[in-house]
């Protein structure tokens, strides 16, 4: 025999909710919807009712009822069944009237009627009812605490019903169980121990949260079928999930014999729309527990359902004000820090005790910031990676980080458990936090894995565990659970960073806007104000040629070297505005894109200055053909020509050289939506010379408009503006530039170019 024909998921895969049998302990008639003729019966009638099966099939519900039981049905189907159930019915049996309870509801085109027998046809009324709650209700109120509560409830459960043993059963994330509470007559203790998820399938689990109330007055019951076996409106076997008569799982019998146990009754509690844990009760011989009874044990299920919430929101209270002091912190920080990374930063010990973790992690495209012990940056990476796809609502925890991702088994000392919020999965911003392994003794109620058994037909198949002693197994590779206050102190986080970041970004639209509207009219006045000073100064320069000319004979040596200095000064300022007025226009004008091969475009720039600049002899290097790329040619000729003509220019050795190349930087390859994507190249180009360097105090400085580092008539002169121009170049292209210098060995300028630049 192999593994492969063990069936691990009998129990997850049998349809418990369609079993075609029911009980023994009441009847069920299939009546169709309005004419209440009833089309399918359990075929033990004759034993409860008086009537065999066949005597009822086909026929209409008033041959067995009378008229005012009838129309006591007919105006149920009108209004909500939870509140009309059970219905006081009563039948003649061998001349003597034999009351029932009967519970009505809805399936589909059906009506589904299940009738129990009682002792009387006394009717339990509200008063009845409230004196048997009213002191349970108040004493579930008043209890401080959740186990209190909990030890309240078995006790007045067990008090009302006569259970042997009540107790409550909770469940974990996993969906295994503990019993946290138990009141019983027995010397042997559930308290405290473990069951797992697999002693409750999710199916079972679902038909908790429709039906909240389960008895099984006897395990060693033979099912009753039902006649027909399909429905014969839909040729389907009939869906029970609602009834309380539905016969139950074979494996689930077996299990409760196992235990000792005879009769079991179970209560759903439910939380926040889920299946929370159980109120289960057993007995060691039958017992069958009426219709009555049940329906206030399932109230009181359900009132301890609401006081859930109460209970858990003042556990820890003082734990809970501290986690709130120290959100309040983090929102001051974040609220006043530039960028809300930032903020966060600034708070690396509160990071850790917001959730109780020993490690974590701010992490984004730039920066992966850790703080206390985590794994390493490159671990980190690979684990952000394999969480992308199951974040729910923006937020993973687990306690056992290796159960599913087996590569975290080499740092699960200090990172079992993860608590992971993102932040943002455009800009990939995340927060991780860390907890240990912690080494833990577990008891179960009999070793969790269930045996296997052989089937007749040779397969196997896993059976209910026929131990239930205490069984203890030591667990490695988990953490301390995240707490459900910890989880919400995170969510809550993340919608106070969501909220700042959005406020920020109004801010910055706002700046951007008024920037923008400022630039637009800083070009405009640079633009005006250049070309207007252009007239007057022509003046000047004019008027003061006309004296030189007509008065040169008249004004001594001093006079005629002024009126010179005059014309000097008018034509550098004419080139400064000339310079101011290109810039203007340079930011006015509107890129023409278009694909350029840069190796033809510097070699045409290179021949155009070699012409212009005879006298100078320079060595011109390009170690491999430049890139084409998508930009405007007029502006990035300019850009080239004039870092080509500063290298040669501020060049004071015998023997220039000016090299043009560029760097290619593949993209890395990285997971995406489980999907793996690799990122674009970057292409940087840049020009070196081996001139006469910059200090680095001035590195910052030289792309300023006007600013100049040497004399005025140092290296050829200038404006001052070539470098300035070719920053706003690289900028409208979408890329940036920046240098690297050593004073008397040279320089190199570095810049990127995108498609994707601004307007």
């Amino acid at each position: 025999m192999t593994d492969e024909t063990i069936d691990l998921t009998n129990c997850d895969r049998e349809p418990i909710h369609i079993p075609g049998l029911i009980q023994p302990h009441g009847v069920l008639l299939v009546l169709q919807d309005p004419t209440l003729e009833i089309v399918q019966v359990s075929s033990n009638t004759q034993e409860i009712l008086g009537r065999l099966p066949e005597e009822l099939l086909g026929k209409p519900l008033s041959n067995l009822l009378d008229a005012k039981q009838i129309k006591l049905i007919q105006q149920c189907l009108k209004e909500d069944f939870e509140s009309v159930n059970p219905l006081n019915l009563s039948l003649k049996h061998l001349n003597k009237s034999v009351y029932f309870d009967g519970i009505v509801h809805r399936l589909d085109l059906m009506i589904i009627l299940e009738i129990e027998r009682k002792k009387s046809k006394v009717k339990t009324d509200f008063f009845d009812f409230y004196h048997h709650v009213k002191g349970t209700i108040t004493r579930i109120q008043k209890a401080p605490t959740l186990l209190e509560m909990c030890q309240v409830v078995v006790q007045e459960v067990r008090r009302i019903t006569g259970f042997d043993r009540v107790m409550v059963y909770r469940f974990d994330q996993e969906a295994a169980g503990r019993v946290i509470a138990e009141d019983t007559s027995h010397q042997t203790s559930y308290l405290d121990l473990h069951y797992p998820a697999s002693d409750i399938p999710k199916q079972a689990r679902q038909l908790y949260t429709l039906n909240w109330l389960r008895l099984i007055p006897d395990v060693n019951y033979q099912p009753v079928p039902l006649i027909p076996t399909n429905n014969p409106l839909n040729n389907q076997p009939l869906d029970l999930s609602l009834s309380i008569l539905r016969s139950v799982s074979p494996f689930h019998l077996k299990y409760l014999q196992n235990m000792g146990v005879t009769a079991s009754m179970s209560i759903s509690l439910m939380y926040d729309q889920k299946l929370w844990g159980l109120i289960a009760c057993h007995h060691s011989s039958p017992k069958y527990v009426p219709y009555n009874i049940r329906t206030i044990c399932e109230f009181i299920g359900q009132v301890m359902s609401i006081e859930l919430a109460n209970k858990e929101a003042s556990e820890d209270i003082y734990y809970k004000m501290q986690l709130k002091a120290l959100q309040t912190q983090f929102i001051e920080a974040l609220s006043q820090a530039e960028y809300f990374l930032d903020g966060i930063v600034q708070l690396k010990s509160q990071l850790l005790n917001l959730v109780n973790a020993t490690g974590a992690v701010i992490y984004s495209v730039e920066n992966c910031i850790q703080v206390g012990e985590t794994p390493s940056e490159k671990e980190v990476h690979a684990l952000i990676n394999w969480i992308k796809p199951q974040f729910a609502h923006s937020l993973f925890e687990t306690r056992s980080l290796t159960k599913n991702y087996p590569v975290a088994e080499s740092f699960k000392a200090i990172a079992s458990g993860v608590l992971a919020l993102e932040i943002s999965r455009v800009q990939h911003n995340y927060i991780l936090w860390f907890r240990p392994e912690v080494i833990q003794t577990v008891n179960w109620g009999g070793n969790p894995n269930k045996p296997v058994e052989v089937l007749s037909d040779g397969s196997l198949q896993m059976s209910p565990r026929k131990s239930f002693d205490l069984w203890q197994e030591t667990v490695r590779g988990c953490s301390l659970p995240w707490k459900p206050s910890e989880v919400e102190t995170v969510a809550e986080l993340r919608s106070l960073i969501v909220g700042i970041i959005l406020r920020q970004a109004d801010e910055l639209a706002s700046r951007n806007l008024e920037l923008q509207r400022s630039n637009e009219e800083l070009d405009a006045f640079a633009y005006i104000a250049s070309h207007d000073l252009k007239e007057p100064l022509r003046g000047i320069h004019n008027y003061a040629n006309f004296l030189i000319e007509d008065y040169g004979e008249v004004l001594n040596d001093d006079g005629v070297a002024k009126l010179q200095t005059l014309v000097r000064l008018t034509q550098r300022m004419e080139d400064l505005i000339n310079s101011l007025l290109h810039f203007s226009r340079l930011g006015r004008a509107e890129l023409i894109w278009q694909t350029v091969n840069l190796d033809e475009l510097v070699q045409q720039a290179i021949a155009t200055l070699t012409i212009t600049r005879p006298q100078s002899e320079v060595e011109f290097r390009i170690p491999q053909p430049l890139k084409s790329v998508q930009c405007d040619r007029a502006q990035i000729n300019e850009l080239f020509t004039n870092l080509i003509s500063n290298a040669i220019k501020y060049n004071d050795k015998p023997q220039k050289w000016v090299e043009i190349g560029f760097i290619e930087e593949n993209g890395e390859d990285k997971m995406e939506n489980g999907q793996r994507e690799i990122a674009p190249t970057t292409v940087t180009f840049y020009i070196r010379d081996n001139g006469i360097g910059i200090l680095p105090e001035h590195l910052d400085k030289i792309f300023q408009i006007f600013r100049r580092l040497h004399g005025r008539e140092d290296f050829g002169g200038g404006t001052g503006v070539g470098l300035t121009i070719v920053r706003k170049i690289v900028e409208r292209h979408g890329g940036r530039i920046w240098v690297e210098s050593i004073l008397s060995e040279g320089s190199t300028f570095y810049f990127t170019l995108s498609a994707k630049g601004n307007p």
